[in-house]
């Protein structure tokens, strides 16, 4: 395939047609008449060998291979529109315009308001717009980057994009206040005999790998989508836990957990910005990055109040 020879205004006209799956609708969507869009599918069925919309009674369908390209139009219709934005010059004090950062929950209690509190401050006309990160994030990490301005996310889940070093932090263990059965430390015992509450997803996979290096099967009796409800699982019960110490030392004061120290060695937590490489040389971009580095170096040690 020639792309220099691809005219890239198909993209626009395949992505309506896809998702309108209507040759009138998917015209008027993008401001083309009816003809105009019929001659836009057809130059597409003959690129692609298929009929892409297929007729059933009195209503169009998408074909197998149409189905296939609905996500993948729309990635790259994103892409594309965030390569044609790029900016030589950014100004945050006269500029206008909103940042997508997909992150966890913890991310943007610990991380995500320093940041939404600066540039606050400092740039009135940005929008920061988080939304959480999905469970595809490690098999679809390319999708997910091109569709959005950064992902907040710790070293050793994702690679082979680049990054930005944010802050520290580092795990520990939360048991209820009133624990019958933890005193003042836990062993490697505990570990594996008391049940335990866990963040479904695999975005803390270092430290959960740690524990199988170690021989502790975690005996999971809850699990939940959000690290911030990990303490509100644990207060009253016999269950333990596993959570940045950040995010304990922000939820400790509001459920009645303690914070006790892994009965071994854990594997550091390193926070980064990563973001898909057609971002890397844009102005814009670059004052997000050096930004979110200014917040992260900012943060207190996760040993401080």
């Amino acid at each position: 395939m020639n792309l220099a020879r691809l005219d890239l205004n198909l993209v626009v006209a395949l992505r309506a047609l896809l998702e309108e799956r209507n040759v009138t609708r998917a015209g008027q969507r993008v401001g083309l008449s009816q003809p105009a869009m019929s001659a836009a599918l057809a130059r597409l069925r003959r690129h692609f060998g298929d009929e892409l919309l297929a007729r059933v009674g009195g209503h169009y369908e998408l074909t197998a291979l149409g189905q296939v390209l609905l996500d993948r139009t729309a990635s790259a219709y994103d892409l594309l529109e965030r390569l044609f934005s790029s900016q030589a010059d950014f100004d945050p004090a006269t500029e206008h315009r909103e940042f997508k950062l997909v992150a966890s929950d913890y991310a943007v209690s610990v991380f995500g308001t320093e940041l939404a509190r600066l540039v606050h401050e400092e740039a009135p006309g940005i929008r920061l717009r988080f939304t959480q990160t999905p469970p595809t994030v490690i098999d679809d990490t390319a999708t997910l980057l091109s569709a959005a301005d950064g992902l907040l996310m710790p070293h050793g889940v994702i690679s082979d994009f680049p990054a930005t070093d944010l802050y520290d932090d580092r795990w520990v263990f939360l048991v209820a206040r009133d624990h019958p059965g933890v005193g003042e430390r836990l062993t490697r015992a505990d570990l594996a005999e008391l049940p335990w509450v866990t963040y479904q997803r695999t975005y803390d996979a270092p430290a959960v790998r740690q524990l199988g290096m170690l021989g502790i099967e975690p005996r999971v009796e809850v699990s939940v989508d959000s690290f911030q409800l990990l303490p509100l699982m644990i207060a009253g019960t016999r269950r333990i836990a596993l959570v940045q110490a950040r995010l304990a030392r922000k939820m400790a004061p509001i459920a009645a957990v303690r914070v006790l120290e892994p009965p071994y060695e854990a594997v550091p937590l390193r926070e980064a910005l990563w973001w898909h490489p057609v971002h890397t040389h844009d102005a814009a971009h670059i004052w997000l990055r050096e930004t979110a580095a200014r917040v992260g170096a900012q943060l207190p040690g996760t040993g401080e109040e």
